[in-house]
């Protein structure tokens, strides 16, 4: 039984499954319009999940077949999974930001072993043993979710309004989790008269009591030296100017007191920052350093793709590091070295 609530004001969420995640659900949102309700973000594409997401369409009074158009955060399966099946189902549009839709397009045409070819490659320059690389030599196409994702017809161009007549929706882009991540400013009076400027659909950028992962910009393309961590805390100080009177965020559950919030997460990063400055008393790979931060479980229980995405994490905050001035690269190591100047 799908699980619905009314947000007011037009606005509904959808608790739509993730499968074998202990996030255990994204929240789907429903959005009326004077052309039909829209969809912000669409579940993973599981038949559960979309099984949940027409269930819980039709306890919101309508059904896939009447929805005018899909709003997308960013791309990630359990947000774009479903895209797909309800543009078949209804004709809908899928908007996104262009960086993001640029990922889904490479998606689409990429063969899966380069993706596996380029991690490993990664992994290796990241310190990673061969026991751990090895896996991704000998891996070749099986069905993966994410692999085929829709590709999105509108682009979402941030500060502008969004095209849902009767309603202000306006994109502010909020790079950091994805490089196309965008949060949904409704600039409306919130239906409870809560003090604040209206309600931000908030994706993963912010959410209620879980900090979203903050890893490299994946792009076997692109040389370019991003800094992930850096474009996500900007991204907060964005958020808490707007002062919404009320989060709905993607995971978890609705919350105000947007701006506490924000500052316990900039807490947070600056108080990791410096405890890995700590470790970086001495010369550590990315690997080494992701073995030593402190994660919501002990190393050696970390599965294998887990691990990946916390080297990941550990990359970008060495990279907000040395961009800040306070580690450097250590001249000549192989694979490279990172200490605290």
């Amino acid at each position: 039984m799908a699980r619905t609530f009314d947000h007011g004001g037009g606005v509904r969420s959808i608790q739509v499954p993730i499968p074998d995640n202990p996030l255990g659900h994204t929240l789907v949102y429903v959005v009326d319009t004077d052309r039909g309700p829209v969809l912000i973000d669409t579940g993973w594409d599981d038949p559960a999940s979309w099984d949940t997401l027409a269930e819980g369409l039709t306890a919101c009074g309508t059904g896939v077949a009447e929805i005018h158009g899909v709003v997308v955060t960013h791309h990630h399966p359990d947000h774009h999974g479903l895209s797909g099946k309800v543009c078949e189902a209804s004709g809908a549009w899928i908007a996104m930001h262009e960086a993001d839709t640029a990922i889904v397009r490479r998606t689409r045409s990429a063969e899966p072993e380069r993706w596996f070819t380029y991690m490993a490659a990664k992994l290796t320059a990241a310190g990673a043993p061969e026991e751990h690389v090895a896996p991704l030599r000998g891996a070749r196409r099986r069905t993966l979710p994410g692999l085929s994702p829709a590709l999105p017809d509108r682009e979402i161009v941030p500060g502008e309004l969004l095209d849902l007549p009767g309603r202000r929706l306006r994109a502010i882009w909020t790079p950091g989790h994805t490089p196309g991540h965008v949060c949904l400013h409704l600039e409306e009076e919130h239906p409870a008269q809560l003090p604040g400027h209206g309600r931000l659909f908030s994706g993963d950028h912010v959410l209620p009591e879980i900090t979203p992962h903050i890893g490299l910009y994946e792009d076997p393309d692109d040389t370019t030296v991003t800094d992930p961590l850096g474009d996500y805390l900007d991204s907060l100080e964005r958020v808490a100017r707007l002062a919404p009177a009320e989060i709905l965020p993607a995971h978890q559950h609705a919350f105000t007191d947007a701006a506490g919030r924000v500052r316990a997460l900039l807490a947070h990063h600056e108080t990791r920052l410096t405890d890995l400055l700590a470790l970086l008393s001495v010369p550590l790979t990315a690997w080494q350093l992701a073995e030593r931060m402190e994660w919501n479980r002990p190393w050696d229980q970390i599965p294998y793709g887990s691990r990946n995405i916390a080297v990941s994490e550990a990359e970008s905050h060495l990279r907000r590091l040395v961009k800040l001035g306070r580690a450097e690269a250590v001249t000549g190591s192989d694979p490279v070295t990172y200490t605290a100047v």
